[in-house]
């Protein structure tokens, strides 16, 4: 299914998705363009899921993953500007158990055998808003894939800091943390406060973490590349994740559909409101669109997990992180301006806002590993498209 093919632009985009699928490079595709006023483009191809041939269609269900992250970033941001807790807070504040933190000063990988001290300083909002923490994930750091605590340690979110707060920048589980403290100053559940706060005045009625029964037959299945090393052939995942998530946390597990993110995206667009409802304040979109880490860059880490490839849609060493955001250090030619927002989830979801050119656009696949170089070739051809789109003025 396609939209908007009464454009040659729309067109275009058409072919690049159609070509995506047809020649098995992805088994289905969905994505949507916006600028501030209306969905330019929006387009679905292949299947939800390979086992039954279901096609997919322009509302169908994704598991965004990451893509999580700006949503709670946001929640976070709401609560700064009712004064709930600062920027410059330490976490602890809130929450007690980020209390004396331990580092690793030292980490034996033949061993496993490790030191470990006590942090320099407490970690701050601003640290676990900008993944400068010390908190990682096992499939982006070889030390915590590999780490395996005594009997008796405990740690929050599994295991000691890479390093000190606000050292480095380091993708990790830090919007797990915002999300609980999210909850605790709310005195919300996530999912809760989510609907109540953002969800229902944004319009979207197709994003929650736990997919109602009567729109489970729109979920799309999630698939894998086949091997030890995922690069095989693409095939369903074993098992299948369920309609409901038990515990939400911050950092990942919301479903959507491309257009419930584009209307996220088109009131980030818009200074933070959308047909009549603000869900942030003008200043605070703007705060959380500039650097936040500073001299510190965004690298292009290494995968430690098959799951994963290394991030080389990363600028490395020049991008920079805002409030929840990637921040894109350069203009490429045809593509995105430079200062455009961005991040991904990863069953191969993806996102970029533009508030130079004032548009932005979702793709939605749903297979790993993240940042497989297919899923990459059909989200740059389609983010060209995109630019094509709207230089060429044939958007409807």
């Amino acid at each position: 299914m396609a939209a908007n093919l009464n454009s040659p632009g729309g067109a275009a985009i058409d072919a690049v998705l159609r070509g995506a699928v047809e020649r098995h490079d992805v088994p289905g595709v969905v994505a949507l363009v916006t600028d501030r006023r209306r969905v330019l483009y929006q387009g679905a191809f292949g299947v939800a899921d390979i086992s039954t041939g279901r096609a997919l269609t322009a509302d169908a269900l994704f598991r965004i993953a990451s893509m999580t992250k700006p949503i709670t970033s946001m929640a976070a941001m709401q609560l700064i500007e009712q004064g709930r807790f600062g920027l410059d807070d330490p976490v602890e504040k809130y929450l007690p158990e980020f209390a004396n933190l331990k580092v690793f000063e030292s980490f034996d990988a033949t061993t496993g055998d490790y030191r470990l001290r006590p942090a320099s300083r407490p970690p701050a909002v601003r640290h676990i808003l900008t993944h400068t923490s010390g908190l990682g994930y096992p499939f982006t750091s070889a030390i915590l894939r590999d780490f395996k605590p005594q009997i008796g340690e405990s740690y929050p979110f599994g295991a000691p800091l890479l390093f000190d707060p606000g050292e480095r920048w380091h993708y990790g589980t830090s919007t797990d943390v915002v999300g609980r403290l999210v909850e605790k100053v709310s005195g919300q559940k996530l999912e809760d406060y989510f609907h109540e706060r953002i969800f229902a005045p944004l319009q979207m009625p197709d994003t929650f973490y736990n997919v109602p029964q009567e729109k489970a037959s729109r979920l799309v299945a999630a698939h894998q590349r086949a091997g030890e090393r995922m690069d095989g052939r693409i095939v369903l995942q074993t098992p299948q994740p369920g309609l409901t998530i038990p515990e939400p946390v911050g950092g990942g597990g919301l479903a959507s559909t491309a257009n419930d993110y584009g209307r996220f995206m088109r009131m980030l667009l818009n200074g933070g409101e959308l047909d009549g409802a603000r869900g942030l304040e003008a200043e605070t979109v703007t705060l959380m669109s500039q650097n936040h880490i500073g001299i510190l860059s965004v690298p292009a880490l290494k995968s430690a997990l098959p799951r994963s490839a290394d991030f080389s849609f990363i600028a490395d060493g020049r991008d920079k992180w805002g409030l929840g955001f990637l921040i894109t250090a350069d203009q490429v030619p045809g593509k995105r301006s430079r200062g455009s927002l961005s991040w991904g989830g990863i069953g191969n979801t993806y996102f970029w806002i533009d508030p130079n050119r004032g548009i932005a656009g979702v793709i939605l696949m749903q297979y790993l590993p993240f940042a497989d170089v297919n899923a990459l070739a059909v989200y740059d051809a389609f983010e060209r498209g995109a630019y094509a789109l709207v230089s060429a003025g044939q958007s409807p």
